[in-house]
């Protein structure tokens, strides 16, 4: 009998593929992943830990963002890890059955399930011997969903805490397959080396299954990320650990094709879904620029396309969101706490059509399948936060509502004023993806409203 996720990958992902891109999953996900639409019920916020709030833990924090529930903007559900791990992404398996989600210090690995209970997941399995399991690599970032299995970016390694790392490949069952090493100068594996620079440093991970390409990104490691932000910023050879590189990789074999030059700290890749759009978007931290990784007569190429605020003032560019008919790109800035939207309709001429505060300091943005709804968080790390707000808020969730000029309030959570901490990624999920319907309960209450 043939699996549901072999039908899904051999039958469904192409027809899902070609149906309008205003009916698919937001484009940070991954393309292997299973896909909902309409309106989502809830927002999982993977958040730090933080002494003298509330339990001073790292926690997964459910809330109900559908506007027909009468626990609509509410903390429905929490929870709570016994300790700090230094909080950060998260990814669904390809089934998104299971969230996964890791600690940039400790590297621990904590797998919720999802689908039992959308509203209330619960601890399925803790993965502690990440570092070990892997051969050294440290700070699980990325986890994101391949057929079948998990593969996660580290950012560091445990012989010196540098920068030089690998991703690791699990089953989505959580068990280990098998490490890819960044590739090097001492050792290229094979990769063209098309710059200056083969530095071996990772951050983030997508694919694109239709050209066999697999792109990563580049940030420092472990003597950074958890060093004070302004003694870092001061330490001119720290300074100089941060990584350069955007790397091809072929998505079948994982096998570093070639390393590109993108100087400043590339972070966050996002990839257009047209059936015909080769390329990807990054932005970098140090230096505030949008750069363009495409494809062109056959071989990738990296070039810068547009400037990020003002590059002197240090708005530390974050998280950015390809919209789903690849038009538009939401960019975070996280110094100034302001959100900027670009035009891409041509992805080699981005211009900034808009631009707004949304807080004190601001970090990951998530829109909505239908583009309508735009979510914010701020945490970046727990070293780097501010502790003083100047009268903007400070560490939030907030949903907006999106007419295509203007961002609306909707709602927005205090997580210091609600004791839950500093909130990080943020992953949606929905009752009807497991063929469930809201309780009785809740619909009732909510007519009754």
């Amino acid at each position: 009998m043939i699996s549901f996720g072999k039908l899904y990958r051999t039958l469904l992902l192409p027809l899902i593929l070609l149906v309008p891109a205003a009916y698919a999953d937001e484009t940070c996900m991954s393309p292997y992943m299973a896909k909902i639409v309409g309106q989502e019920d809830f927002v999982y916020i993977w958040t730090l830990g933080k002494e003298g709030v509330g339990d001073g833990e790292d926690k997964l924090v459910t809330v109900d963002v559908n506007p027909d529930s009468p626990n609509y903007a509410k903390v429905v559900h929490v929870n709570s890890l016994g300790g700090r791990n230094e909080a950060h992404h998260s990814g669904f398996t390809d089934d998104r059955r299971y969230l996964w989600a890791s600690g940039l210090d400790t590297s621990k690995v904590f797998i919720f399930d999802v689908h039992t209970d959308p509203a209330k997941p619960k601890l399925h399995k803790t993965i502690d011997n990440f570092v070990s399991a892997s051969g050294g690599v440290v700070g699980p970032h990325t986890n994101y969903a391949l057929p079948g299995r998990m593969l996660l970016t580290g950012l560091s390694n445990n012989r010196d805490h540098g920068g030089r790392t690998g991703m690791v490949e699990y089953t989505n069952s959580g068990d280990y397959v098998t490490t890819h090493w960044m590739p090097t100068d001492d050792n290229l594996q094979g990769a063209e080396k098309s710059g200056s620079f083969a530095d071996g440093y990772g951050y983030d991970a997508r694919a694109l299954p239709r050209r066999n390409v697999l792109v990563t990104s580049s940030f420092t490691g472990w003597n950074n990320y958890m060093m004070n932000l302004g003694k870092m910023m001061a330490d001119a050879e720290a300074m100089k650990r941060f990584g350069n590189t955007v790397v091809i990789w072929d998505l079948h074999s994982r096998k570093p094709k070639k390393i590109l030059d993108v100087p400043g700290a590339p972070l966050e890749i996002r990839c257009a879904w047209g059936s015909q759009s080769n390329y990807c978007f990054t932005s970098t931290a140090l230096t505030s620029k949008i750069w363009l990784i495409y494809e062109e007569d056959n071989e990738w190429h990296a070039k810068e396309v547009a400037d990020i605020g003002d590059a002197s003032r240090i708005p530390l560019p974050v998280d950015i969101s390809i919209s789903a008919d690849d038009n538009h790109l939401w960019v975070n800035t996280w110094n100034d706490g302001h959100v900027r939207l670009y035009d891409i309709s041509d992805p080699h001429k981005p211009f900034q059509v808009f631009q707004e505060q949304i807080g004190e300091q601001i970090n990951m943005v998530s829109q909505s399948w239908d583009g309508e709804r735009v979510y914010f968080t701020s945490s970046l790390l727990a070293n780097w936060d501010k502790t003083e707000s100047t009268g903007a808020d400070l560490q939030y969730f907030k949903l907006y509502s999106w007419d295509g000029k203007k961002l609306s309030p909707e709602f927005h959570i205090d997580f210091l004023a609600e004791g839950l901490g500093l909130p990080h990624q943020m992953r949606f999920g929905a009752y009807a993806l497991y063929g469930q319907t809201r309780p009785a309960s809740d619909i009732n209450a909510a007519t009754a409203r």
